[in-house]
């Protein structure tokens, strides 16, 4: 019966909420919090840090949009629920989702084996996909 619950459905990036903010607002808020906030983690502990983040179904599905690079009027088309585990990794270049919505599985893939030696150049060679689409693992 709320008249703004058909925009938050099917345009989420026009919907404002009465007196407080926009799901676009809060789309751009919460990607640049995680983006800053992995960037921290990084510089403090190295890329093969894991971090945790935890908070309310849409606003991951709207980082998890972002991390796809689909617009937020899909992102509806995103599941995320409660106490699932979503898990992005962050690159030089672009964002790899890899693990979604998932309630139950094992989470000792999400920890990288021990990192090898390798020169700071091919930092940029892990932002490229894994060839063939990876075998399995999270990294």
């Amino acid at each position: 019966k709320e008249p703004l619950w058909p925009v938050v459905q099917q345009h989420p990036s026009a919907a404002v909420f009465p007196g407080g903010e926009a799901m676009a607002a809060m789309a751009a808020r919460a990607v640049a919090a995680v983006r800053s906030w992995d960037a921290r983690v990084n510089a403090e502990h190295g890329p093969e840090a894991v971090w945790l983040a935890c908070s309310h179904g849409d606003v991951i599905k709207a980082i998890v949009a972002d991390a796809l690079g689909v617009h937020l009027d899909a992102f509806q088309r995103i599941v995320a629920d409660p106490a699932s585990v979503t898990a992005i990794r962050f690159t030089p270049l672009r964002p790899f989702l890899v693990r979604l919505n998932d309630t139950g599985g094992d989470l000792t893939a999400l920890v990288p084996p021990p990192a090898k030696r390798r020169r700071r150049a091919s930092r940029v060679a892990d932002s490229d996909a894994a060839v063939g689409g990876g075998a399995g693992a999270s990294r």
